[in-house]
């Protein structure tokens, strides 16, 4: 694709495309089949070792999908130019499919709902822990798009390896509902079924009553005295390892 293909491409999609900030984001969203409508770099060459030292399964594809342009031309498309010099534009995860995954069971993994969040920074950092975990998928309730571009920057482009969907509180996939609360039971003494969903409220809110009154359990996780509360994606993480090490869950140590 010539330099004027691939900036007339970006403009015609840029209203409705997913912007894929950085190398990292671009090789998420390649490996997990996202519609990758166009790809440009300030430096091919320099893009392409980084492939070949981290990416090798992705060397071929970039190749030929990569369109290099001059560094001026890629600052007229991108708010602020990642450290990388790559960006991409890919269409958004289809939401019928996504809501296909949330719904299906049995699961083999569970949901995670994140109730009226509100940075979306915290947001696209639980779609990276959701990812690495392999969990079924992301609900957000609430104003917050999870698909924002600063969700999605903050997730590394791993929107397309999980189904993440907004939805309301009132029509949440099926399942029962695990509510993490201060008052409630030691997650280390509880299981959390493959098919749950479990549920995580803001750092000040915490969960709404109405999903708090629906909960099947309300479990806490272990916190030194004195200690207000941990950071979103901190207690994302530490219920989803939980759920990992007393699961059958097939993940094993690896790198991304």
């Amino acid at each position: 694709m010539t330099e004027d293909d691939a900036v007339r491409r970006w403009r015609e999609a840029a209203p409705a495309a997913v912007l894929l900030d950085g190398f990292h984001a671009l090789k998420h969203a390649l490996r997990f089949g996202a519609d990758v409508r166009v790809a440009v770099t300030a430096d091919k060459a320099a893009t392409l070792r980084l492939a070949a030292e981290l990416a090798p399964d992705l060397t071929g594809r970039l190749t030929g999908g990569l369109t290099e342009v001059p560094a001026a031309v890629l600052r007229g498309l991108v708010t602020r130019v990642h450290p990388t010099a790559v960006a991409a534009l890919a269409a958004r995860r289809d939401r019928a499919a996504n809501l296909a995954d949330l719904t299906r069971l049995p699961r083999r993994a569970p949901v995670v709902v994140l109730d009226e969040p509100r940075n979306l920074g915290n947001v696209g950092a639980v779609v990276r822990l959701a990812a690495g975990f392999g969990v079924t998928g992301v609900v957000t309730t609430g104003d917050l798009d999870p698909w924002h571009p600063n969700a999605v920057r903050s997730g590394a482009g791993l929107h397309y390896a999980t189904a993440v969907e907004q939805r309301e509180a009132a029509a949440l996939p099926p399942g029962p509902l695990f509510v993490l609360d201060p008052e409630g039971r030691d997650i280390r003494a509880t299981d959390l079924p493959d098919g749950s969903l479990v549920v995580f409220g803001s750092e000040r809110h915490g969960v709404s009553d109405e999903l708090r009154a629906r909960a099947d359990a309300l479990v806490a996780l272990p916190m030194r005295a004195q200690v207000s509360s941990y950071n979103l994606a901190t207690s994302v993480g530490m219920a989803l390892y939980h759920w990992a090490a007393t699961s059958r869950s097939p993940l094993v140590p690896g790198r991304a």
